[in-house]
C-alpha cells in the first residue's frame, strides 16, 4: 500500500469513527421500568409523598413532562439544565438527591440511561 492510499484509509477510519451514534434510549422499554421501580412509590397521585409535595407525577410520560407545581423538570435535549437530572445525579446537593429515604438508589447505569434519554430529546418512544 502506498503512502497516499494509507493516508486515505487512515483518514476515512477517523471520519467514520467520528460519525458513530449513540443508541436510542426508549421511554417505554427503558425509562418506564426505572421510574416504576425507583420513583413511582413517591411520585404517584394521590398520596405519594413526592407527588403531594411537588405535584410531580411519574404515572405516565405526559405527567412526567408536565413537571411540578413549580414548573417543568425536564428540558428535552439538555440534561445539564434539567432539574430531573440534577436531582437524580445529586448535583442539587446530597440532601436533595433522588430517590430519598428507604428507596433503592439509582445505579450509575440507570443514571446514564436517564441522562441519555433527556439528551436525546426526552422522546415518548
Amino acid at each position: 500500500m502506498n503512502k497516499r492510499t494509507f493516508s486515505w484509509v487512515l483518514f476515512s477510519t477517523f471520519m467514520l469513527n467520528g460519525c458513530a451514534t449513540e443508541r436510542v434510549v426508549g421511554f417505554q422499554s427503558e425509562i418506564t421500568p426505572i421510574l416504576r421501580e425507583k420513583c413511582q412509590q413517591c411520585h404517584l397521585p394521590p398520596e405519594g409523598q413526592g407527588y403531594v409535595l411537588t405535584g410531580l407525577s411519574m404515572e405516565s410520560y405526559d405527567t412526567l413532562m408536565n413537571g411540578t407545581v413549580y414548573g417543568k423538570v425536564i428540558i428535552p435535549g439538555d440534561s445539564k439544565r434539567s432539574v430531573f437530572n440534577k436531582l437524580i445525579e445529586g448535583r442539587a446537593g446530597e440532601s436533595m438527591k433522588m430517590p430519598h429515604g428507604n428507596s433503592p438508589g439509582l445505579s450509575d447505569e440507570e443514571i446514564k440511561i436517564l441522562k441519555s434519554w433527556v439528551n436525546q430529546g426526552a422522546l415518548n418512544n
